[in-house]
């Protein structure tokens, strides 16, 4: 980092670079987006990774946005010239997490990894794995088939798997929406 030094001694960053570091501030219950924005006004730059949730509601499906850390988002702080300890009262924020005195940062690598899995909407794309292996059991939680046991076979693409169901005493292959499926 290049410094401008006078008779009088250090001027300033003549590179222009600001020696900021993430930090981690644990918010109230429910409370990211309204922390985030208090922060933000307050001139912090803050990142709160959030994804599309499926939420199943009235027998309905459809996707919502999460935190993907519920309670947590990071912000970005130079400890030397900000006034950090602002955000400890902060609406929304309950604490920034530290080690003593000091707050702990966060490797830039892991935002930067989260940044990266981001979508064009801003949402971090998540590992889509199936929860169960072939010939796990499971019920079915809702729709036609609730309560039915059955044996887990393979996803079978767009959030749907197939599954094998004892009924009227013989396997039949079923395909369900993942949501609808619980081990048992």
């Amino acid at each position: 980092m290049a410094k401008v030094v006078s008779e009088v001694g250090v001027i300033g960053n003549v590179s222009g670079i600001t020696p900021t570091k993430w930090y981690v501030a644990q918010t109230h219950i429910h409370a990211e987006v309204k922390a985030s924005q208090h922060l933000g006004r307050q001139g912090f730059e803050v990142y709160l990774p959030r994804y599309l949730k499926a939420r199943r509601h009235a027998r309905r499906l459809d996707s919502v946005a999460a935190p993907l850390f519920p309670r947590y988002l990071f912000v970005s702080i130079d400890l030397a010239t900000q006034r950090w300890y602002s955000i400890q009262s902060t609406i929304g924020v309950a604490k920034l997490i530290r080690h003593g005195d000091l707050p702990v940062a966060v490797p830039n690598a892991i935002i930067e990894g989260l940044k990266y899995r981001e979508d064009a909407n801003g949402f971090v794309r998540l590992e889509r794995r199936p929860r169960f292996a072939p010939g796990d059991k499971i019920r079915v939680s809702d729709g036609a088939f609730c309560d039915c046991l059955g044996l887990y076979e393979a996803i079978n693409g767009n959030d749907r798997s197939a599954i094998l169901l004892d009924l009227l005493g013989r396997k039949v292959r079923v395909v369900l929406d993942n949501a609808l499926i619980d081990a048992a």
